[in-house]
Parts: C-alpha cells; structure tokens; sequence
C-alpha cells in the first residue's frame, strides 16, 4: 500500500512536460560517459561514448569492431576514425555524413548526443501527443516510462513512436525506443552507467 501511494505521489509531481523538462535538465550537464548497447534489427553494438560541449565526441568500440575509436571535433567539423585503436595506422579523416561513420539507423555522430535525441523526439510530439505511462526499473534505477507517438500516422525519419526511460531523478534517458507506424521496434537503445560533469583530459577528444 506504502509502495502504491509512493509511485502515486511520485507521478503526480512531474513535470507535466517531461520531455522539454529533461532537456532542460541536460543543458546543466557540461560532459557525460556512458555505456551504449544499441539493438537495431541483427545490428547488437556496445559503445564506450563520452561527449563534452559544445560537442565533442568519443565513442570507443567493445562490439562489433572492438578497440576502433571514433572523434568528432565540432570545431574542424570533421570525424578521426581509427579502425585499429591508438594506432594511428590507417587512420581516416572523415565527414559526419560519411557512410562510414553513422549509426545502422542513418544518425550522425555530430547528432549522437543526449541533446540531440531529445530535440528529435520534441519534434515527433509538436506533431503527436506525450503521456506519461508510470515507472520502470532500468539497470536498478527508478525511471518514469513517457510514450511520444505522431498523430494520424505521422513519422519523424520512418520513427512514429519513441518510449523513453527517463531517470526519475536527473530526468535523463537511460532507455529508448523507437517504433515504426506499424508498431514494429527500430531501434533499442540503453544507456548503462551514465556519469555526467566528468572531467575529461584535454587530449582526450584529440586521438
């Protein structure tokens, strides 16, 4: 009974816009790290990502392709792909919109960001409706569980519904879903130890 009213309360002092609220939560994050496993169709990737504003990027490879590391530097607006770690043997420099370097769903690495995902489903609910569908445990912590679905059919790039596990403290994503009009899953992504305000060494983002 204890527990019931708890998650009661809980839900009825959210925001009543959850997904602009985590935005504004995540404009006072100035760096996070982050363990990405992304499930997309036959596509099974695990990612060390770590990103600093105004946007650097460093995705360090687990699978598949593990020990390639990845940096975008927003400045030179260009991509360093290393396919073998810190050797800097056959190193590519690279645009963001190079095939070689997006996602198996078509993002670009300038647009990876918890920033980034969060303007795009934004977008999806101008068009659409949020509701706010309770709580989850997500990898032990307490996240409130919102819906983002377009109204009359309408998709954002092939996406017409987004499920996002939002920490209930920080409001942060640490799951999310993506569903076609159809209802069929896209794309899965969970965020598994997520740390913000790290400090990052200045040679980090400059392999």
């Amino acid at each position: 009974m204890l527990c019931t009213l708890a998650l009661l309360a809980s839900l009825v002092s959210m925001p009543k816009d959850m997904v602009t609220a985590a935005l504004k939560s995540y404009e006072n994050v100035a760096s996070y790290r982050v363990t990405l496993r992304v499930m997309h169709g036959n596509s099974n990737e695990i990612i060390q990502y770590s990103f600093k504003k105004p946007g650097f990027v460093r995705m360090d490879f687990v699978r598949p392709h593990k020990g390639a590391v990845l940096v975008y530097d927003p400045a030179a607006n260009r991509v360093r792909l290393q396919p073998f770690g810190i050797s800097k043997a056959f190193a590519l420099s690279l645009s963001p919109d190079s095939r070689l370097v997006k996602s198996p769903s078509g993002h670009q690495v300038n647009e990876s960001d918890i920033g980034a995902l969060l303007r795009r489903v934004l977008l999806l609910q101008k068009q659409g409706l949020a509701t706010v569908q309770g709580e989850e445990s997500v990898g032990g912590k307490a996240t409130v569980l919102v819906n983002i679905e377009g109204k009359d059919g309408f998709s954002l790039d092939a996406t017409h519904r987004f499920l996002l596990n939002l920490d209930a403290v920080t409001l942060l994503p640490l799951q999310v879903r993506t569903y076609d009009v159809a209802g069929n899953l896209l794309e899965e992504v969970l965020m598994d130890d997520l740390e913000t305000d790290v400090r990052f060494d200045d040679r980090f983002f400059t392999p």
